[in-house]
């Protein structure tokens, strides 16, 4: 039976876009999955390499998956963008995530705690009120 190795997970507001390949680069999952679905989904997944685009959201996701036993891996959008193979959309972006993810030259976002969230929207809500214009 064949198994999911590697998952490109493109994250947004309300509807995910999952992309999976097996070891030979085979595509055995392409489904869009609504937020409230995204964890039922990942537990009946064997656990394999995630890879999500680095974004506020994503240290979340990063935190879920991890809990319930992935390896998620988290890049800037941009690293990913010269994967993009068709025009762009939800699809190929969770596409050319799965496929960067891979990459042995890649680079990866360090996942975040929530209290290293909370203490940057702190920094930069402070920023915001010390370099306005008076």
């Amino acid at each position: 039976m064949l198994t999911v190795t590697t998952i490109g997970l493109d994250i947004a507001k309300s509807v995910f876009q999952v992309h999976g390949v097996d070891t030979a680069g085979q595509v055995l999952v392409r489904r869009q999955l609504k937020r409230r679905h995204v964890l039922a989904f990942f537990q009946k997944v064997p656990p394999c390499l995630v890879g999500i685009g680095a974004c506020a959201s994503s240290h979340y996701w990063s935190r879920e998956l991890q809990a319930i036993g992935h390896i998620v891996r988290l890049m800037p959008p941009a690293y990913a963008k010269p994967y993009v193979k068709r025009p762009k959309n939800d699809a190929t972006d969770a596409e050319a995530i799965c496929e960067a993810v891979t990459r042995a030259n890649m680079r990866f976002v360090p996942t975040k705690t929530p209290e290293q969230q909370s203490c940057l929207m702190l920094h930069r809500t402070r920023h915001l009120f010390t370099s306005r214009p008076r």
